[in-house]
């Protein structure tokens, strides 16, 4: 059974990053009657910009950690439900230390899940594809909910070990919960030292593209748009307990994605350079979101990624302020990497 759920107050964690900032503003914009508390650590990829001039009386900015289980105490009582976000998510970094990963994806899944029990609040978790580790580049198939998890970096790991929290918090204590498990996001506000906005920014300061590899690893594109309609989706009408993918059919490589770039800034498609790839790249993500689309009736608004991608370009040229000033210790990090 289809569960009907319309709630008035909730728990954004992680509502300054990239993907949760955009379902602020999404909620903001499609449901006037919920209030949003964001609760932010605000580490270097939260950034109370991505929220700022959204009505105060629908928004309030809480400064703290999931971690802090008297924060939580303090602040969840009186809401309907948290929709947890916040995590350390950058694969590279988390080859780099993986300590923080396990911090703030593991514990801090935990301590929102038992803050939930006490005070019998709906949970949902935000989770990633890349848990089931990566198909072959010549393999038909695409990740479904029963798709046996096989992560491959510290990040994925940290994941994957937060969303079987959840589904024993559900199972042992009858918590309220669902999962959605989403492919690779695009759109504004994600940080400079993602794949899209990094060669954007690499552009527009007339630095030459960085591609790892050969850049044959295919990732499954979603707008961040998408993403944040899906979970509203998810947490008013998901069954308890169950676990939904979202995708948007948008597997391309990442040198196709690359020259698509380059060639609607205005550049020779060659015009960028090979490096270092990754330790453990993935090879392939795709989803298939037929659970969701059937179930719950969710289809994307945005199906035309040249038509996403050029406004996510825009995008990135009309707000230089807003990443220019960590542009330069991002690359200097890469540069570092050798990457």
């Amino acid at each position: 059974m289809v569960e009907s759920f319309s709630p008035k107050n909730i728990i954004v964690t992680g509502g300054c990053g990239f993907i949760g900032s955009n379902f602020v503003h999404y909620v903001v914009n499609n449901h006037p009657e919920t209030h949003v508390t964001v609760l932010d650590k605000l580490t270097y990829a939260g950034n109370p910009e991505n929220i700022a001039g959204l009505p105060s009386d629908r928004v309030e900015l809480v400064v703290g950690d999931i971690c802090d289980a008297g924060l939580l105490d303090r602040i969840v009582p009186g809401h309907d439900a948290i929709v947890h976000y916040a995590a350390e998510s950058h694969n590279d970094n988390s080859i780099a230390d993986p300590e923080p990963f396990l911090k703030t994806n593991v514990e801090g899944t935990y301590r929102l899940l038992e803050a939930c029990r006490k005070y019998d609040v709906r949970y949902h978790h935000i989770s990633t594809d890349e848990v089931y580790g990566d198909l072959a580049l010549d393999d038909p198939a695409r990740f479904t909910e029963s798709t046996p998890y096989h992560p491959s970096s510290p990040y994925s790991s940290t994941k994957a070990a937060s969303d079987l929290l959840v589904r024993a918090w559900t199972r042992t204590y009858g918590l309220r919960t669902t999962i959605s498990n989403c492919s690779n996001n695009y759109g504004p506000f994600q940080h400079v030292e993602k794949f899209i906005p990094r060669q954007i920014t690499n552009i527009l300061t007339g630095v030459r593209p960085k591609l790892y590899g050969e850049g044959l690893n295919v990732r499954d594109w979603i707008h961040t748009e998408d993403h944040s309609s899906a979970v509203w989706t998810i947490l008013t009408r998901g069954r308890i307990g169950e676990t939904y993918l979202i995708g948007a059919d948008g597997e391309r490589n990442n040198i196709t994605v690359l020259r698509m770039i380059l060639e609607m800034m205005g550049k020779d498609s060659d015009d960028f350079d090979h490096v270092r790839d990754r330790p453990g790249h993935d090879r392939r993500y795709a989803i298939d979101a037929t659970k969701l689309r059937t179930e719950l009736g969710w289809t994307p608004a945005h199906t035309d990624f040249a038509d996403g991608l050029k406004a996510t370009i825009d995008w990135y040229a009309e707000h230089r302020q807003w990443w220019e000033k960590t542009k330069e210790r991002t690359e200097a990090r890469y540069k570092a990497q050798g990457q």
